[in-house]
């Protein structure tokens, strides 16, 4: 009875694996990038076989969402679908910062994805990985959610916050691929491993690219103001939020605070615990990072911290352009 009781139990989870697969991987493109380089006699430029790595189609024209590094100073890029068909595509947008682009091919009748809410993710949920690893297209990995809220560095050097750790074996190739929950929504996208660790890979959460596709979409680039800190979404006790009457689940948890820094030179310490910006309640990091536009560069705002949850402290920054 225990044995059969299991084989079930594993038939439902390879059905589930099963399902998110096959709904989201005709929608999973494998990209070839051709680096522009330069005739050292100084000709015109030429194309050099480049990296490749994987996207996916969000829109029925044809938008592609993939990292930043995949596609970073291509000097052309071909995408080819599951299907065999293959496309010249054109840049829309980059933005190193949160390792996020957009390209678009023009290609009729494609399948496009289903972005889910990163912010629902738990820890120990099934997340299921789909790529082209070493150009092996569409290969598809499952594991969990191993933690929330990690920070990485990007390319560019800046710090990305609130990244998605997971145990679904990636490669070489995976980067710009959809990490998708069970019901097959995306809830990430694949960025980073690390070598030579087993079972440790990230993945950008859905809802900071979705903000990030936006600004791309109108400006090609993500032009934003930032006050220096690094944080994490974490949970707010009920009793600290009742008694200081904020309608919150969750805040800002500064984790390090940038030297010279407009968060530093403001008073910002690590360990507080941010909960307003100009007097909106923050619920989380893309909350606080979506109120960081271009416009309030310069001006004053205010914030409002917890210090060790004792103490409701209200501060005034000015944040700077991000370089």
């Amino acid at each position: 009875m225990e044995e059969k009781s299991g084989t079930v139990a594993l038939d439902a989870y390879s059905q589930v694996v099963i399902d998110a697969s096959e709904r989201v991987m005709p929608s999973v493109v494998k990209i070839d990038v051709h680096n522009a380089g330069g005739d050292p006699k100084g000709g015109p430029g030429i194309d050099r076989e480049g990296g490749s790595g994987s996207g996916m189609i969000f829109t029925p024209d044809g938008l592609i969402l993939t990292n930043s590094h995949v596609i970073h100073n291509a000097g052309h890029i071909e995408v080819a679908l599951l299907d065999g068909r293959k496309y010249r595509a054109s840049m829309i947008g980059d933005d190193p910062a949160t390792d996020m682009a957009v390209i678009r091919i023009d290609a009729p009748d494609v399948s496009i994805v289903q972005f889910g809410d990163s912010q629902r993710l738990r820890v120990g949920e099934l997340v299921v990985a789909i790529g082209n690893p070493f150009g092996f297209q569409c290969t598809v990995t499952a594991g969990v959610v191993s933690a929330l809220g990690r920070s990485l560095r990007s390319q560019s050097g800046r710090l990305m916050d609130n990244i998605i750790q997971t145990d679904a074996a990636l490669n070489p190739g995976n980067s710009g691929g959809p990490l998708v929950n069970a019901r097959g929504e995306v809830v990430g996208v694949n960025t980073a491993i690390i070598l030579p660790a087993q079972g440790i890979c990230f993945a950008v959460g859905i809802n900071t690219a979705k903000l990030v596709v936006v600004e791309l979409l109108k400006e090609g680039k993500v032009r934003r103001s930032y006050l220096g800190i690094a944080g994490q979404t974490a949970p707010l006790h009920r009793r600290v939020a009742r008694y200081y009457g904020l309608d919150l689940d969750n805040g800002v948890f500064v984790t390090s605070v940038i030297k010279d820094s407009p968060a530093e030179k403001a008073g910002v310490l690590e360990g507080d615990m941010v909960v307003e910006f100009n007097g909106r309640l923050i619920t989380g990091i893309d909350d606080l990072q979506k109120h960081l536009v271009i416009d309030i560069a310069g001006k004053k705002c205010s914030l409002v911290v917890l210090r060790h949850f004792t103490e409701k402290v209200a501060i005034e920054v000015t944040p700077a352009e991000a370089e």
